[in-house]
């Protein structure tokens, strides 16, 4: 398949100093920047086989990259009912009456996005929707995707009528005082129980529904995701896209580390690294520490104020160091989820730990850091550990008055020390930006924008949430391009338009960098380049 391309009267968008280049135009050849020149010298370049493109002036940055996401479980979890526009119960309740209404006779209802806020004061049940649900076995998923509702159906065909244990520390069939289910699932163990009974779609429509979401992200500009799982079928996926020449997005893949993980188990994750194809790569393993503070599962050094959120996620937290430890040593990066400040504290003292006993250069990161306090800023830097943040996720899930279930949660000291991105940036650390779809939408120019703004994307005249904690425009592209390529190694080939760095490259019709934030996101992706080849073109091209 021809990958020759020229681009032309292109305005070519250096991250690292936010100015453009002095060159018009690129060339592209074997999925590399073969040239960069005048328009005159690099249109020369092309033969009877090279597709030319005139951008005129338009935008080019390098790919835009999403450090976390997961595009398998996220194009299963968004099939059915989309719950995140709903702000109250009676909205869900009404969105769940014409769901059951056009429900085939028999068939599960599955909802997605349903955002615990809904709820106010009251806890977060089934109990709302009985009505509505009853006889109908249906799964509702909160944004979080730690959490769901399961009707009294569905628990009773799952045979669920009780409290269960776990290996996940914070999984739990939550249940009323009487030791009956409210219906509110906590964590993958507790939520697959009800899962594992409904019907499942069959492999070649998820594989359908996957390669249809990656072309839609293709399609808001970008390149590559950090991939964030490599559960069930996703790794077969993603060779058979990538075979057929399908796959428009460069995927690196961390598989997962789960609490009960044995010796043997980490050795193959270990023996795991570095398969893949042309455009994926298993690199890395994923690995939680607690859940989530909208839930009560993250680890808190205290209590939130409904008295949860107290231990991790894993039963001894000191497996978790040794693991770390294991991996380091032999030169595997890991991601983990630490939403809370223990949760936190505890990465780094293991990756400390790991350091000190020996081994290579390693890039860990910590995925999420919703809220820590002060003395922990400095070690990110100091221990070489990458923040990974996903800013849209305090624009819409929280409040700048904290009366949002987040903040009710933690309280006034430790909401205000939400989603620290300036002051991480500031203390000297790398801060890479995704979206973590499915739990926020994943187009790159809304991440960018909501790490500019921090106001909520449904209204943007409302107060921001931390507006000190704010990044310039050029902070979030470099998140998202400079900063991507870093985490995942690749800085000497990745994230800036230079003569043998990779052709990925997403065009737009303004320039990311003066638009407004609050425009930022309408701005129009003219194209998006994948290896050299266009993997989304806008029809006026």
């Amino acid at each position: 398949m021809n990958d020759r391309l020229v681009l032309l009267s292109a305005r070519l968008l250096d991250p690292v100093s936010g100015l453009f280049l002095p060159e018009t135009a690129l060339a592209v050849s074997g999925g590399r920047i073969s040239a960069l020149g005048d328009d005159r010298t690099v249109r020369a370049l092309a033969d009877s086989s090279t597709t030319v493109v005139d951008l005129k002036g338009a935008v080019v940055t390098p790919g835009l990259v999403d450090g976390h996401l997961h595009p398998v479980s996220g194009a299963e979890l968004t099939h059915g009912l989309d719950l995140s526009g709903c702000t109250d119960v009676t909205q869900v309740r009404e969105a769940l009456t014409r769901g059951v209404r056009e429900l085939a006779p028999g068939a599960w209802l599955h909802g997605w996005g349903l955002d615990p806020n809904v709820f106010g004061d009251r806890p977060v049940e089934i109990a709302p929707f009985d009505a509505v649900l009853d006889g109908i076995p249906a799964l509702l998923l909160l944004f979080d995707a730690h959490s769901m509702l399961a009707s009294r159906r569905a628990l009773e065909l799952a045979g669920v009528d009780g409290p269960r244990d776990f290996d996940q520390a914070s999984a739990e069939v939550v249940c009323d005082a009487d030791g009956r289910p409210t219906g509110l699932l906590l964590e993958d163990a507790a939520c697959e129980l009800v899962e594992r009974v409904a019907p499942q779609p069959t492999r070649e429509e998820r594989r359908d529904r996957l390669a249809a979401a990656l072309r839609a992200m293709a399609a808001t500009g970008l390149t590559g995701g950090h991939a964030m799982d490599a559960n069930g079928d996703s790794l077969a996926f993603y060779a058979e896209l990538d075979a057929a020449g399908e796959l428009p997005l460069r995927l690196r893949v961390a598989p997962w580390c789960q609490p009960g993980t044995d010796e043997n188990g980490v050795r193959a994750l270990i023996e795991q690294q570095g398969a893949g194809g042309a455009l994926w790569r298993t690199d890395g393993v994923k690995i939680f520490m607690d859940g989530t503070i909208d839930n009560g599962t993250a680890w808190l050094e205290r209590p939130d104020g409904h008295g949860e959120s107290t231990h991790a996620f894993w039963p001894d937290p000191e497996v978790y160091t040794r693991i770390i430890g294991e991996l380091h040593r032999a030169g595997v990066p890991t991601a983990t989820h630490a939403i809370g400040d223990a949760a936190v504290r505890h990465v780094l003292d293991a990756v400390e730990k790991a350091q000190a006993d020996g081994g290579r250069v390693v890039r860990h990161r910590v995925e999420h850091i919703e809220t820590v306090p002060d003395d922990t800023l400095r070690r990110f830097a100091e221990l070489g550990v990458i923040a990974s943040m996903q800013p849209t996720h305090c624009c819409d899930f929280t409040r700048a008055d904290h009366t949002d279930n987040w903040s009710r949660r933690l309280g006034e000291e430790r909401a205000g020390r939400g989603w620290r991105c300036r002051d991480l940036l500031d203390s000297g650390a790398t801060v890479v930006l995704g979206s973590d779809w499915p739990i926020a939408p994943y187009p790159p120019l809304g991440v960018m924008a909501g790490a500019r703004h921090r106001r909520p994307t449904r209204d943007l005249t409302q107060d921001p949430h931390g507006p000190e904690q704010a990044l310039t425009a050029l902070e979030a592209l470099r998140g998202m391009t400079v900063d991507a390529a870093y985490a995942a190694g690749e800085e000497h080939e990745a994230g800036r338009i230079a003569v043998g760095y990779r052709a990925d490259l997403t065009v737009l019709a303004a320039d990311p960098l003066t638009t407004a934030a609050a425009e930022l996101p309408d701005v129009p992706v003219l194209l998006t380049v994948l290896d050299g080849r266009p993997t989304y073109c806008d029809p006026s091209l």
